[in-house]
């Protein structure tokens, strides 16, 4: 099943043209807005992350103006997107007054600080939304040597789940560089093992930091990350579009990942905790001690939402089997856990990119698979079926 759509997962077969063969969440976007659910409209942005080809940005209209919801990636060709997008759907962007940010990802919150500062919106989010480029942060003390010339990434993460699982062979290929905080290495991961331990919350590199710092004095992050004016919690009421809203905080993907439920209509906007044919990545190098566990109860809850109708995703279609969406998400897991059991059997003592041989294929190897190989891996640790030992320059674990 290596690289194949798992049977179990949704999809829809509307699509024509040259991306027909695609899954949805890697179609490039439609070019109108759509009403997707009653008073809710879709506009897909144009992205360029690996794995996707648009983000779902929803608006919903009240005698004041607009509520949008994932407002896409930062940046003025993004802007003039989203402008010209919200124009065609007789939107202008000047009415819009309130903005919902699902979780802390580039492609998700990329307006909202823009939105904020030229005409005022309100911006919602989670209470524990923060990024490591958050314009209130400052890097510690530095040094020279820390400055390196690697490149600044700010298209954070890409949902790499969806890969089948199965052997992959030849050697590893390069880092895919898509975190925000750049190469994950072995001693990032006993780093982070070690706030396992009872540090601190994890922190990017500090040449990182410094590259941040550096780009925010110039205006280089200007509108970029968004402050909130409210951060919401767990089961808060939001009025939104003339109707109510329920937060929902499900944490896995990200710490401060926010779905919204319409009781009334029966809408959920899932953000990117549950998408209809692939799987959000589960990062290990988090600050969440186990986020498979927090990611599994997460889709457990919305699992038994009861009067559910339509599922309004980050990235593909709607669609409207929310359980049963949200156990195929879960059986996928599951699966992957098996397969680094019977990997162990394979391998005894392996670092954690050799087990990651086992759930990626050659062509997804790098600092991604590595970390959602460490979360499923830490995961069987703390529920008592994996070790580890880190007196060494690599993390081994043995599973069983």
């Amino acid at each position: 099943m290596r690289g194949e759509q798992d049977p179990h997962e949704q999809g829809h077969s509307h699509a024509h043209g040259p991306s027909a063969g695609l899954r949805e969440e890697r179609r490039p976007p439609q070019p109108d807005a759509v009403e997707v659910a009653p008073g809710v409209l879709r506009l897909q942005l144009e992205i360029s992350l690996p794995g996707l080809g648009h983000v779902n940005c929803y608006a919903m209209t009240d005698e004041k103006g607009i509520t949008l919801v994932d407002p896409g990636l930062p940046g003025p060709t993004a802007l003039r997107d989203l402008t010209r997008r919200l124009r065609r759907a007789d939107l202008p962007i000047e009415r819009v007054h309130t903005v919902v940010v699902t979780h802390s990802h580039p492609d998700h919150f990329g307006q909202a600080g823009v939105l904020r500062e030229r005409h005022g919106a309100r911006v919602i989010t989670h209470r524990n939304f923060r990024t490591w480029f958050d314009p209130d942060e400052e890097p510690e003390e530095i040094s020279t040597d820390d400055i390196g010339a690697e490149p600044i990434a700010t298209n954070a993460r890409v949902a790499t789940s969806e890969e089948s699982a199965g052997r992959g062979g030849g050697g590893r290929g390069p880092w895919s560089g898509n975190m925000p905080w750049g190469t994950t290495t072995s001693a990032d991961h006993a780093a982070s093992r070690g706030r396992r331990r009872g540090g601190g919350p994890g922190r990017p590199p500090l040449r990182r930091r410094l590259q941040y710092m550096l780009m925010k004095r110039s205006g280089g992050l200007l509108g970029m990350v968004p402050r909130p004016t409210d951060r919401v919690e767990d089961a808060d009421h939001l009025e939104l579009g003339g109707r109510r809203w329920v937060a929902m905080h499900t944490p896995g993907h990200t710490n401060d990942h926010l779905c919204l439920f319409d009781p009334d209509a029966g809408v959920l906007i899932s953000g990117d905790h549950v998408l209809p044919t692939i799987t959000p990545h589960i990062s290990g190098t988090g600050v969440i001690v186990d986020p498979l566990a927090e990611f599994f109860r997460s889709l457990e809850r919305v699992g038994e939402l009861d009067g559910v109708r339509t599922v309004l995703p980050a990235h593909g279609l709607e669609f409207h089997d929310l359980a049963g969406r949200a156990e195929a998400i879960t059986r996928h897991h599951q699966e992957r856990l098996q397969l680094l059991r019977d990997a162990s059997a394979d391998l005894g003592w392996a670092t954690v990119p050799q087990y990651s041989t086992y759930l990626f294929q050659e062509r997804s190897y790098g600092q991604m698979a590595d970390s959602e190989t460490y979360a499923h891996l830490e995961h069987l640790r703390l529920t008592g079926e994996a070790e580890v030992r880190d007196d060494g320059p690599e993390l081994l674990y043995k599973v069983g």
